[in-house]
């Protein structure tokens, strides 16, 4: 008997941690996109890598050499395609351009990296202005990243993004230095 109240106490209690500490409401985006405009419209054009968060510092090692990443997402020569560009700037110095497809996922904003069948990306909103929360899954691996129009957004998005990756059980972080100047797009 006393074990069942004891169990039925730390269900009970259970349950009114889970209330008080649920993580914060993020929502993935929907193709109703924003302002009125549909998926991927919005999300066009350039955005800069401002951090990382993952469950373990291995998940998040390729950016460790990172100072600054600056991406530019265009339509791709397919209805279902999107085209990333990025110029990534090296702590050393180097700057070392990628290009890679992202492929739509009809009536979802997922996307599927070409080339990499177990690369699953989902785009999630941000209370940050001008900024959107990726989660990319792989095998073996699953982080949180946050990107944002702007170079340096206000301190409270790297706050808040932090908080909530870690809510969602990522132990690393790691925040991109953006020191030195961008790499020059190839046709700048």
């Amino acid at each position: 008997m006393f074990h069942q109240i004891w169990a039925a106490l730390l269900y009970f209690y259970g349950i009114l941690l889970n209330s008080i500490y649920q993580c914060p409401e993020h929502s993935q985006l929907t193709t109703q996109g924003v302002d009125g405009k549909e998926f991927p419209e919005p999300h066009l054009g350039r955005w800069y890598f401002i951090a990382g968060a993952a469950p373990t510092k291995e998940e998040l090692a390729t950016f460790d050499p990172v100072d600054n990443i600056v991406f530019n997402m265009a339509v791709g020569s397919e209805p279902t395609q999107l085209q990333l560009h990025a110029t990534i700037r090296t702590k050393n110095g180097s700057c070392v351009p990628r290009k890679w497809i992202y492929h739509l996922t009809e009536g979802s904003t997922d996307l599927r990296t070409e080339g990499r069948p177990d690369m699953k990306t989902k785009l999630f909103s941000s209370s940050c202005p001008g900024g959107i929360m990726l989660k990319e899954t792989g095998q073996g691996y699953q982080r949180f990243l946050l990107y944002n129009r702007l170079p340096h957004p206000p301190e409270k998005c790297v706050e808040e993004f932090q908080s909530l990756s870690s809510c969602l059980d990522s132990k690393a972080f790691l925040l991109t230095p953006r020191k030195q100047e961008t790499c020059k797009w190839p046709s700048d």
